[in-house]
């Protein structure tokens, strides 16, 4: 389809600039273009994508969307920019996870289920830009709610948070740990 190069190719190069995930809708503002048209675009590129010598991907992030690379290339990325491995330790693993799947949440709730300090592995998590303060629960001393970020979204290549793996791993029940928060 050869009318639609120059709008693929703008679309392609929005994508590419942008810092954070665009909205269909101002995909479509920007480049004068209905919604369907819009979709059918984004179609089109995530397929150009999908071959194995393409390094990019078309990643979709809480309903917008931005290109990112590949994760087997991220490697000469990393090279490229010399950056140190973004690796994070157990603990802030832990901590992210208690985050990612009860939200908003606060540092003792955390503490509590960790049965340590988080102090250190959550702001290690706010200085990456994973999680962030959204707030101050109403109770006792006000303490700070923490959420996930687009950026933890972007990072583990995730649409959004339904797209979380299921808890169901036999341990501790859901309904356990919400009565013990409570």
């Amino acid at each position: 389809m050869l009318f639609r190069e120059p709008e693929t190719a703008a679309l392609e190069a929005l994508l590419f600039v942008a810092k954070d995930p665009l909205t269909v809708e101002l995909l479509g503002e920007i480049l004068e273009l209905n919604r369907l048209k819009i979709e059918e675009l984004l179609h089109e590129l995530r397929n150009r994508y999908t071959v194995d010598s393409c390094g990019l991907k078309l990643l979709e992030i809480n309903g917008g969307y931005i290109l990112g690379t590949k994760p087997e290339v991220a490697r000469y990325v990393e090279i490229l920019y010399k950056q140190p491995s973004h690796a994070l330790s157990n603990a802030a693993l832990e901590v992210l996870s208690i985050i990612a799947y009860k939200q908003p949440v606060t540092r003792g709730e955390i503490d509590f289920i960790r049965g340590v300090q988080s102090e250190r592995a959550l702001a290690t998590l706010v200085e990456k830009g994973l999680v962030k303060d959204v707030g101050r629960k109403d109770g006792p001393g006000r303490p700070i709610l923490y959420a996930t970020t687009e950026q933890f979204l972007l990072h583990f290549g995730l649409p959004s948070l339904d797209d979380l793996p299921s808890l169901e791993l036999g341990l501790v029940s859901e309904d356990e740990v919400a009565s013990a928060l409570e």
